[in-house]
């Protein structure tokens, strides 16, 4: 018997056995990695044996940690072998029950993991491996890491696995899919992880009328009703499929860039509409439901895709209905709670990593969903370029365009154009309160070179501004902050009145708060007071006291800023669109995990699996 490192072919053990149970005990040396053991002379089926070997308790931890599909492995082991093969899909005489512990169960034979394994191996970061089979099975696994790595082909998720990584981004972890068809199948694991259960079919498994969400069906099918692209961002649902004598046809296929401003892309000078990654699409690609109204192809969020991701990337790949399943395929990232989520959306990326294009983008989304959190960095969505005004409205941006109109484009990360809705001619400042309040409605307000207070309805229709009042002069700067108005004189002064009108119709009364004070823009969000100064920072401070203004970290060159949604929205003098939360300037592993939210995960996840101490290999597929 010998065993490898299945990654770069390295031997690295061998010696002689004899038939029946076999046990490896794992040298301290042994990097974390996927192994194969390979016993000579089999029988039958090729001898051999697929690990994972994790790192040691005390061994230095990477940042990463890259999941291995032992599940979806083993769901194909005997394919078309009546009650011994989970496949085929409908096959009335498909298992619904397979065991790890026999032959086969390995990688297929086209190893789409193996391109993303050996390029971190040539290239780096280094990471650390584990079985997918242990996001089900030990609580503690993503401890102590920044990003979790799904590679390839990763389809069959049990809830425990779905429940734990989920989880994992909403307090501050990020996942990055370099893969698709990613968490189709809900299944399930019994005998301590060495059986799996996907029946296909709600009707015959079990389990549906106690526990209909945990039902072995689809995770978008009834009665689960989860769409895997709550976590994932996107599904195979609306993906396309390139199987059997035409899968050579998914080398042929390109992405086109949708977003190249956005950060994934730095560094690859690609443009909007260049086409990239030849070869990376298939044999399965994930997608989103489109909208390509405003001329960019933009995320519906009708078929379960946060309305936080953005369309980075897109294959039209419809005309694969004469090769098993026409559709799209999609790249893109969204935000979901403090995490971050990344999906390539093809099984195949791996393979492309040669283009400097794919490799780039691989190694931008590893650089930075790997890095400790930082709340001061913006990111771009979109551009406004002369903008004089900006404002966010509930769902709503709007800014006030160089030729004269007042634009709106919805608020969400996609890089939207802006379409005008009426007039915006000699406008200096807009702005929105969070909601209606008392003696105040729910509208956009508005400054002009006239001095006049302006008012509309925050709504995407056209519509007409009414004068309701005046602003003390030279406001170029409006903020609506808990019931007030707040405004930037042309001197820098901040200003302050009722939102409300006087109930005698008397002229606002405008009381000036503070003396000049060098700051160049004015916003609010949820409740606080948010502005830039002259030296390029980023202030806040609350609307009903003066205790001075506090630095937040880098206004990033905004020159307008507007509040929508609990974020930041900046306009550079670059033209460009950027986003940020309002959380300190950096946020680092240690702060965070004093955080409730993150004690309770942490307490959860770090509830004993089993005897510590010992160093094991990571649940994977055994044969021979």
């Amino acid at each position: 018997m010998s065993v490898e490192d299945a990654v770069d072919g390295r031997p690295v053990h061998q010696e002689d056995v004899t038939p029946g149970s076999w046990e490896l005990a794992i040298p301290n040396h042994w990097r974390s990695s996927l192994y194969r053991a390979v016993f000579s002379p089999g029988e039958g089926e090729r001898g051999e044996v697929w690990f994972v070997v994790r790192p040691g308790e005390s061994a230095p931890r990477s940042a990463v940690l890259l999941s291995v599909p032992f599940a979806t492995w083993q769901a194909y082991n005997r394919a078309g072998v009546p009650g011994e093969g989970l496949y085929w899909t409908e096959d009335p005489d498909r298992a619904t029950r397979v065991s790890f512990d026999r032959p086969g169960g390995g990688p297929p034979p086209e190893r789409w993991e193996d391109g993303l394994m050996r390029w971190l191996r040539a290239h780096g970061p280094d990471v650390d491996y584990c079985s997918n089979l242990d996001l089900h099975l030990d609580p503690r696994v993503l401890l102590q890491y920044r990003l979790l790595v799904v590679n390839g082909h990763d389809e069959y998720w049990s809830w425990e696995m779905r429940d734990r990584v989920e989880g994992f981004v909403r307090a501050g972890g990020n996942l990055a899919v370099f893969g698709a068809n990613t968490a189709w199948w809900q299944m399930r694991l019994e005998d301590g992880g060495r059986t799996m259960v996907c029946h296909r079919d709600a009707a015959t498994d079990p389990v549906t009328r106690l526990a209909p969400e945990r039902a072995t069906v689809e995770w978008s099918s009834a009665p689960v009703n989860r769409p895997e692209n709550a976590l994932t961002g996107l599904s195979f649902r609306q993906g396309a499929g390139c199987w059997g004598p035409g899968m050579s046809e998914m080398y042929r296929e390109s992405y086109t860039a949708a977003f190249a401003g956005h950060w994934v892309f730095e560094g690859t000078g690609l443009a909007d509409g260049d086409s990239f990654a030849r070869g990376a699409l298939g044999y399965e690609t994930d997608a989103a439901d489109l909208d390509f109204a405003e001329g960019v192809p933009a995320a519906t969020g009708r078929d379960g895709t946060p309305a936080s991701f953005a369309v980075l990337a897109t294959a039209d790949l419809r005309h694969w209905d004469a090769y098993g399943q026409g559709g799209w395929a999609v790249m893109g990232v969204f935000d979901s709670g403090a995490g971050t989520v990344f999906n390539a959306g093809t099984v195949n990326w791996g393979a492309a990593l040669a283009d400097p294009v794919v490799e780039r983008i691989t190694r931008n989304v590893l650089d930075r969903l790997s890095a400790p959190p930082r709340g001061d960095r913006w990111t771009v969505l979109g551009s406004a370029p002369g903008a004089t005004a900006l404002a966010g409205a509930g769902a709503w941006l709007f800014a006030a365009l160089p030729d004269g109109s007042l634009g709106v484009r919805a608020a969400g990360p996609q890089n939207l154009p802006f379409r005008p809705v009426g007039p915006a001619d000699g406008l200096l400042a807009l702005a929105a309160p969070r909601e209606a309040v008392v003696g105040g409605p729910f509208a956009l307000y508005a400054a002009d070179r006239s001095g006049r207070l302006l008012i509309r309805p925050a709504r995407p229709e056209k519509a007409d501004w009414t004068r309701i009042d005046r602003c003390p002069p030279g406001t170029f700067a409006l903020a609506l902050c808990d019931g007030r108005l707040f405004a930037l004189d042309g001197r820098g002064a901040l200003w302050t009145a009722p939102q409300g009108a006087p109930a005698d119709g008397a002229a606002r009364d405008w009381t000036e708060l503070h003396a000049p004070s060098g700051l160049r823009t004015l916003t609010a969000v949820n409740g606080r007071l948010y502005a830039s100064d002259a030296r390029g920072a980023l202030l806040h401070r609350r609307p009903d006291r003066w205790d001075g203004w506090h630095r937040l970290g880098p206004a990033d060159g905004s020159v307008l800023l507007a509040g929508q949604a609990g974020r930041l929205v900046g306009l550079g003098a670059d033209g460009l669109l950027r986003s940020r939360g309002v959380l300190p300037e950096t946020s680092t592993a240690t702060e965070r995990a004093g955080s409730p939210a993150r004690s309770t995960l942490t307490e959860q996840l770090s509830r004993p699996a089993g005897p510590d101490g010992v160093r094991r290999a990571g649940h994977g597929a055994a044969s021979g």
